[in-house]
């Protein structure tokens, strides 16, 4: 079955249907078994690229693949009906003339088209489609602006089309439908965001964008399940770039995340994971009441990816406050540690043996 799937959601080093995408610094991406394997291995390189890696990569989930790989259906091709040419359905999209219905329907079948071929994905953008698709996403008709923000999304997932996208100003129309649109609008733009923050150029392009960070911030607090999810899979995709981490904090972003991890948003460990790498983010943290206590309930309750996070973010904390580490112990991280110590994942032991190791420093413990 896995044959009939597109190329595009298939692992570069294992040729398997991806079960978990993470993108590499280097943007290319991959599943994150093999590229853990790969990784602990001892190899410092991008397998495509060639090119050097950071000491501890970070593997960001690339959450809009995952998404189009689960929900992708085969279709029989017995069953399948003539469509025109993509070229056809362009120039018709670009036409002043087209009526709504005829934009809907156009909409519509590129955005199919686009989802498993990464190719037209690139030829979409070379025929001059992403004007007409943002203005679609400009309009005030939500079922309209829905559909181009599904067909922009699909053409985001391509490299090549990323820093064009936001050069012709992608990031305008989308952080207005995160204040203006509809919920299931507002959570494709969060998921937009996150895919267009792959390339490095484009984190540092979102974050100075005026109220890009803010409208995410406001989804935070404003929108339901699904687009509190995306809004923080976006603020963990932009905040990897040192620079918007301080912006997110400056727009009161800590509480707010620990807020939602308390009430069941696992997401929302993985941004304070990144935030915590920073003076500021440490500092907001530890003026939350109750922060450390919420860490804690995730080393207990969290899937494994929380628990690493949780982890990180604590002994981050710990590292430069002893009346956490107190506060830790108290909330039973011992106990919890002693446990996590054996775990199969080596980088849950690592993070627990120097969790342990900083109480220890701290004197919390003897």
């Amino acid at each position: 079955m896995a044959t009939q799937f597109p190329d595009d959601f298939k692992c570069p080093i294992s040729l398997e249907i991806m079960s978990d995408p993470v993108i590499l610094p280097s943007g290319h991406t991959f599943d994150r078994v093999s590229i853990q394997r790969w990784l602990e291995a001892g190899h410092r390189t991008c397998p495509i690229t060639k090119l050097p890696l950071p000491e501890h990569p970070c593997l960001i989930p690339n959450h809009a693949l995952r998404s189009l790989i689960s929900n992708y259906t085969l279709v029989d091709p017995s069953k399948s009906q003539p469509c025109p040419q993509p070229q056809t359905l362009v120039s018709a999209l670009t036409s002043p003339s087209s009526p709504l219905e005829t934009k809907l329907n156009l909409l519509t079948q590129l955005a199919r088209l686009t989802k498993h071929d990464s190719a037209l994905r690139r030829k979409l953008t070379e025929w001059g489609a992403t004007p007409a698709v943002l203005r679609c996403v400009d309009s005030d008709d939500s079922n309209l602006q829905e559909k181009a923000l599904s067909l922009l999304l699909n053409l985001s997932l391509d490299d090549d089309n990323k820093v064009g996208l936001v050069a012709e100003g992608a990031i305008n129309r989308v952080v207005k439908v995160l204040r203006l649109g509809s919920p299931d609008c507002r959570a494709i733009a969060a998921t937009s965001i996150t895919s267009l923050a792959v390339v490095e150029v484009n984190k540092a392009t979102i974050g100075a964008y005026p109220d890009a960070i803010q409208a995410l911030v406001w989804l935070l607090i404003s929108g339901k399940g699904r687009e509190k999810k995306e809004a923080a899979t976006a603020l963990y995709a932009i905040c990897s770039f040192a620079v918007n981490r301080r912006r997110a904090i400056d727009c009161g972003v800590v509480p707010i995340l620990i807020g939602l991890l308390d009430s069941g948003l696992e997401r929302a460990i993985e941004v304070l994971g990144v935030l915590v790498k920073c003076k500021e983010g440490r500092e907001e943290m530890m003026k939350v009441n109750g922060c450390v206590k919420v860490l804690v309930q995730v080393l207990r309750n969290g899937s494994s990816r929380g628990i690493q996070y949780g982890l990180f973010t604590l002994n981050c904390l710990c590292n430069c406050c002893e009346r956490l580490c107190f506060e830790a112990m108290n909330e039973g991280v011992l106990e919890i540690c002693m446990g996590l110590i054996e775990e199969e994942n080596e980088k849950t032991r690592r993070y627990t043996s120097s969790l342990v190791q900083t109480l220890r420093d701290n004197h919390a413990i003897g």
